[in-house]
């Protein structure tokens, strides 16, 4: 990645590059990385708020209680994975900057495409295997082991959601480098 946060040989962060219905796949999968970072921030919020008044409610009336690191620890991971097909988006993750620095354009718009698809793989995997989590929890309605006992479906879903938007983000970048982009 370059200063400037761009890969080269990579399209222009946040804008639509194709025409017909690649184009409006890339629009509807924006709108939904922007509407899951707007719910991320908010639940990160939530967190925050949960886990300050843990702080205090320990601290000034000696009480506990067994549902607060829970709720922060659900809309942590919440925030967590279903913002990562807007960070994929922006090219945000980490990355090794010295070696596309030293590769020629050409071997790095090759290297940029192969690590794409691993990367597509491996998180379609986790897609699939979070979403197997989820089912299993479903059937078997399994829930923490805390006396709050909140369903295991909320975290295994909001995990299989958030790789199944990354996956969905990941491949329209990995199509995108064989389809002739109509503008940037």
């Amino acid at each position: 990645m370059s200063a400037g946060g761009e890969i080269p040989g990579a399209p222009q962060v946040g804008a639509v590059v194709h025409d017909g219905a690649l184009g409006l796949l890339e629009l509807a999968v924006a709108w939904v990385n922007r509407a899951t970072v707007l719910f991320g921030m908010i639940a990160l919020l939530a967190a925050s708020f949960v886990l300050t008044y843990s702080v205090f409610s320990r601290y000034l009336w000696k009480s506990g209680s067994d549902w607060q690191d829970e709720v922060a620890v659900f809309c942590i991971v919440g925030a967590v994975f279903l913002a990562g097909a807007w960070v994929q988006a922006q090219r945000g993750h980490v990355g090794i900057e010295a070696i596309a620095a030293i590769l020629p354009p050409a071997v790095n718009r090759v290297r940029v495409v192969v690590v794409d698809i691993m990367t597509l793989a491996f998180c379609a995997f986790f897609a699939w295997k979070s979403w197997t989590l989820f089912h299993e929890a479903w059937v078997d309605k399994m829930t923490t082991s805390s006396t709050f006992a909140p369903p295991l479906t909320i975290p295994y879903g909001l995990m299989g959601a958030g790789m199944t938007l990354l996956v969905l983000q990941l491949a329209l970048q990995t199509v995108g480098h064989f389809i002739r982009p109509s503008h940037r």
